[in-house]
């Protein structure tokens, strides 16, 4: 990975849709997400890098996907086959179970919560480069959910508006094992400046 350095007032953490429908046993894409996500032991991933994020200072940036409201998607002309899904499945419902965060990953006081995003980029059409920029961050580091659509997407967009990139490859899970492939061996060193492990990017962020 280099020697990359993570100083806590230029780098940002961004823990993407940390939704109980993808993270919690019982939610609506955990079966489609669980071989992945224990083969890489992702929710004790996810607690490490978020709790040593917030101990070195690191801000915190909360990423979420738009939750189903009666009426999305109504009159759309063109939708992907995800948002056809998420409608079908009302997926991140408001006021549902599996809309509300994974009781360890809720955002925290301190924390910054961004816009809802309706596809698969956190940046388009949300505060999310605002709120970076206000925060003077350089580096972003993208944890959660799922590797190969809203973590590429977002960490594509991050890289043209000229951030710095770090994938975390078992810091994530996505619906097969071909999917993790490509988002970190084919499709991620063509956009992320760095593509690590939890453990090796917990030894970077003790060095600041």
């Amino acid at each position: 990975m280099g020697d990359e350095r993570y100083e806590p007032g230029k780098t940002g953490l961004l823990l993407v849709d940390p939704y109980n429908d993808f993270l919690s046993e019982g939610g609506k894409l955990w079966p489609a997400v669980k071989k992945t996500a224990e083969a890489v032991d992702l929710l004790k991933h996810l607690r490490e890098v978020t709790a040593a994020a917030r101990a070195a200072g690191i801000q915190v940036f909360v990423v979420p996907h738009r939750r189903w409201r009666p009426g999305d998607y109504q009159g759309w002309r063109q939708q992907t086959s995800g948002q056809k899904g998420a409608n079908e499945k009302q997926l991140f419902a408001v006021g549902s179970w599996g809309g509300e965060w994974h009781p360890d990953f809720a955002p925290q006081e301190g924390d910054v919560l961004v816009g809802e995003h309706w596809a698969q980029s956190g940046f388009a059409n949300t505060d999310l480069d605002m709120q970076l920029k206000q925060h003077r961050v350089e580096k972003i580091v993208l944890v959660g959910m799922v590797a190969n659509t809203c973590l590429e997407s977002t960490g594509r967009f991050g890289m043209e508006l000229g951030y710095h990139v770090t994938l975390v490859r078992d810091a994530t899970a996505a619906f097969s094992e071909e999917a993790m492939h490509a988002a970190h061996q084919v499709n991620g060193p063509s956009f992320a400046h760095a593509i690590v492990t939890t453990e090796e990017l917990l030894g970077q962020f003790s060095k600041g």
